[in-house]
């Protein structure tokens, strides 16, 4: 039966979007030009003749900035009496009521006055990507929850306001706003970030070049992390299970042998060398283990996490078939094997498993690395 013509109209159309679309601008410290980044691609967008509104743009009395944000309509913030004293905030409804097609959301880990709509400025956000309006914004990487303690220890300084883990992991894209610590040390001299009788307190303090070499690594990892798992994502969604090796995966397996220790290492400096991760395999088949042999895994396993290893430990009838899985699913694409160096027969014993698993794995390097005898 032939289609009507509402029906090939439906079938031609763009699917609806269901929620706005997320840009995050992350940056490793003040002053690395975050906020003029996103004003920057806000004007472009403008330019386009795409609808976009400034929610909220913090310019702490920076020219640069307040000329951009001049150039493109601002909702009215809300004002809010607090203690006293009259406070702005972010207008959600108001913005949700203009239903632009694009907001400008500056500082993400900002808390709001008490008497908000909601308590933390990402939840704005939320609220506005489920109205289906796309959500410019910025921050920067001590802001992360998981990483403000180690900011702290860096630094010196604790972080008041942060955002949990999973609020930049929910961004559709996110963009690193790079400047070398040089180059941002200059920017403070100039008087571009501070005022003047604040510059040399901060270079002395949080914008020493330590701290900022420290803070820019912390974001760039994050970066890479994210655009590892976006990686993931389209492998998984594609069904594509070649290992295309963008980064390398080490994984080594282990058991109880004194001599595993060995390997945990010999594995820990190839990742090392190579900037990849680190994967300790063991795997269970099911054999009772006698209380001797669960104490020296445990102490080898632990020897794997204080080289930064990952543990995986699994279940499995077939070493051989439970490690060419693991393998395949999370994209490894080196295997550590240990073999004692023994000769006759026994060898036989280590190939069989071995030959297994370069039948069953993927396009995988295997290292066979000889251990000597244990005692």
């Amino acid at each position: 039966m032939p289609k009507k013509p509402e029906e090939w109209l439906e079938a031609v159309s763009p699917p609806q979007k269901m929620k706005g679309i997320f840009k995050l601008f992350l940056g490793y410290a003040p002053g690395v030009g975050k906020t003029y980044s996103m004003l920057s691609e806000a004007i472009r967008r403008h330019s386009r003749r795409e609808d976009v509104v400034i929610g909220v743009i913090e310019s702490h009395g920076r020219h640069p900035i307040e000329e951009l944000a001049d150039r493109l309509e601002k909702i009215p913030r809300r004002q809010i009496e607090y203690k006293g004293a009259i406070f702005e905030e972010m207008d959600v409804d108001a913005i949700l009521a203009r239903r632009p097609q694009v907001v400008l959301v500056d500082e993400l880990a900002h808390t709001n006055i008490p008497g908000s709509k909601h308590r933390k400025r990402y939840e704005d956000v939320q609220e506005i990507l489920a109205a289906k309006i796309d959500v410019l914004s910025t921050m920067n990487i001590q802001h992360i929850e998981s990483i403000a303690p180690l900011i702290r220890n860096i630094t010196g300084i604790t972080v008041r306001e942060t955002v949990p883990d999973w609020v930049p992991l929910t961004a559709t894209e996110t963009v690193m706003v790079d400047l070398t610590p040089e180059a941002l040390q200059n920017r403070m001299r100039r008087g571009d970030v501070y005022t003047s009788e604040k510059v040399e307190q901060a270079l002395k303090n949080f914008f020493r070049r330590g701290n900022l070499i420290a803070l820019r690594e912390l974001a760039l990892r994050q970066v890479a992390e994210q655009v590892d798992r976006s990686l993931e994502s389209y492998l998984e969604a594609k069904d594509i299970h070649k290992t295309w090796g963008v980064r390398d995966r080490i994984a080594v397996c282990v058991n109880s042998s004194l001599t595993a220790q060995y390997l945990i290492g010999r594995a820990a400096r190839m990742a090392r060398r190579l900037d990849g991760e680190l994967y300790v395999i063991n795997v269970d088949t099911g054999g009772d283990r006698s209380a001797e042999d669960q104490k020296s895994l445990a102490a080898n396993l632990q020897f794997a996490e204080n080289l930064g290893a990952t543990i995986a430990r699994l279940k499995g009838r077939s070493v051989a078939d439970t490690v060419a899985q693991f393998v395949r699913e999370n994209h490894i694409t080196q295997v550590i094997f240990g073999r004692s160096a023994v000769r006759g027969w026994r060898k036989y014993l280590y190939l069989t498993p071995a030959h297994r698993f370069l039948r069953e794995s993927h396009e995988v390097d295997v290292h066979i690395v000889t251990q000597e005898t244990e005692d």
